[in-house]
This record gives structure tokens, sequence and C-alpha cells, in this order.
């Protein structure tokens, strides 16, 4: 497995404290806070960990950004066993630094059964083979990223990432508010469908806040911007391996008084819905001066 997958399942794989206690760490990759996904996706393993029926999987999650995580110090995972009923299992995971609460979770687990089904049509978008890869992107915008940021844009990720509709972070144009990304791991995954889910948990908040940045021509990277994960929910429908092509769809139906909505979807490469997310973010223009969290 290449070195950039094992250290992303590495940050995934959580030390065992006590009964219920787990304790995960943060990456050394020069920021300043905790990348919300880090934490969604420890605490979905925190959860997974206290399941002991293996035939049971996470069907949705919860969770509430409390506080900035401090990416020096590790973060403790606390799981309450709600409870175990005969095809479904709830969890809720706290997440501590420094004796607070920085991130509160709920999570479900629910046996595989048979059920009546349908789903919306995946979205008729050019493969990733036709879409441009991020090495491409930067390439592209090279002249236009801080050197600040150069370091970070180059080196090697666990998943790989390619966008329909491509839009410069560091001088955005304004754009509708959609966008569909492609993703995958860089090298082949275990079976394991509980760690899929992880490492999806992980990924979905990697662009889902952006789309709402889109038609504002704005972006994380400007420096009176102030933007934040505030909550994130997400529901798994089907099994799927995040080693093949997933397309993520996603859009903002809202933004304003300094928060914004946006939703998102992954399909397989088969057409199938395995998962869907909304998220709410922080949307702050501190030229105005309001107050900051």
């Amino acid at each position: 497995m290449k070195q950039e997958l094992q250290d992303l399942l590495d940050l995934l794989d959580l030390e065992p404290i006590e009964v219920n206690i787990f304790r995960g760490v943060s990456p050394d990759e020069g920021w300043q806070r905790v990348y919300g996904g880090q934490v969604i996706g420890q605490a979905l393993v925190a959860a997974s960990r206290t399941v002991e029926d293996q035939s049971r999987a996470a069907h949705s999650l919860h969770g509430y950004f409390l506080r900035p995580g401090d990416t020096t110090i590790p973060i403790l995972y606390e799981v309450d066993r709600i409870r175990d009923g005969k095809s479904f299992t709830t969890r809720r995971v706290v997440a501590i630094q420094k004796g607070e609460a920085i991130f509160s979770m709920s999570v479900s687990f629910h046996v595989q059964e048979p059920g009546l089904e349908h789903q919306f049509d995946m979205p008729d978008i050019k493969p990733p083979e036709q879409c441009p890869t991020q090495q491409e992107l930067y390439a592209r915008y090279a002249d236009s990223i801080p050197e600040d940021f150069k370091m970070t844009s180059e080196r090697p990720r666990p998943i790989e990432m390619r966008f329909a509709e491509p839009i410069n972070e560091f001088s955005p144009e304004q754009q509708p508010p959609f966008q569909h990304t492609w993703i995958r791991t860089i090298d082949r995954m275990p079976e394991d469908i509980r760690l899929n889910q992880c490492l999806l948990a992980y990924a979905s908040d990697m662009t889902l806040i952006d789309t709402a940045t889109r038609p504002h021509a704005i972006s994380w990277a400007s420096n009176n911007f102030q933007v934040a994960s505030l909550d994130h929910a997400m529901w798994f429908h089907q099994p799927f391996k995040t080693d093949d092509w997933l397309l993520y769809a996603q859009d903002s139906p809202f933004s304003g008084g300094a928060r914004g909505l946006s939703r998102g979807a992954f399909y397989d490469n088969g057409g199938q819905l395995v998962a869907s997310v909304a998220q709410e973010g922080l949307l702050r223009i501190l030229d105005y001066g309001a107050p900051q969290e």
C-alpha cells in the first residue's frame, strides 16, 4: 500500500485507552486547526469499535463542531453506548481536548436487510479521465498560489480528486453553487465496510463547504474570510469501496446570516447512490466586524 494512504489509515486507527475511550492524533502538516473530516472519521472509528456485531454498519451520523481542534495535542474520544437494539445500535461520541468538548456526534448502526428501493439518478458528468488532476490544476494556477501554500499543494495526498468544474481557490471567479468531484484512494483498500465508511466520512468534509462560497467569488484562502464547519450529517445507503471512483455531487441551496448550507451525494461508478451528506458552515466576512469564534 502506498505510504500516503497507509498514513491516513494509521491516522484513523485510534489507540484504546480504557473501555469506551480512545486517543487519536493529528498529522504534522503545519495547519493550526484540526481538519474537520479527521474528527468525523476518527469519531466514527471510535463508535464502530464499540459495536461488537460486525454485521452492523453505520447508516447515519450527526455531528456538531464545538471548538477548533489543536493539532499539537491528542484528541480523546469518549463513547456512550446509548442502546443496543435488535436491529439498530446507537452511540454518542464526544471528542475532548484540554478538558473541553470540541466535537459531539451521534451514530446509528443497522443490520443489513432488504426493503423498498428507489434513488435519484446519477448526474450526467464527464468521467474522471476527462477531468484535470490536482497536479494539473496547481500547474495551471501556479502564478496565483502564495509561497506559503506551494509546499502544501505539491505534497502527495492519500485521496485523488478530479474536479468537473475546477476553480482557482486562490483567485476565485463567481460560479454557480454546485460542483462535481470524483474521488478515490490512491491505492487498494481493505474490504472492511466500516473502514471504507470512516474514510469516506473523512473525505466528505474536503470540498463540501466550498460549494457555498462559489457564487461569492471568495475562498478559504482569502484573508478577510473566516470559514469553518458547524455541523455535519451523513447517511450511508449501500456498501461501497473508496478505491473505486466515487462521484461527489454537491450543491448549496442557501447562504445567509454568516452561514451556508451545502448538500452532497456520493455515487459509485455504476450509478448507485451510496451515501448522502449535509453540512452547515460558518461563512463570515471579517470586515463586517462580527465577533470571531
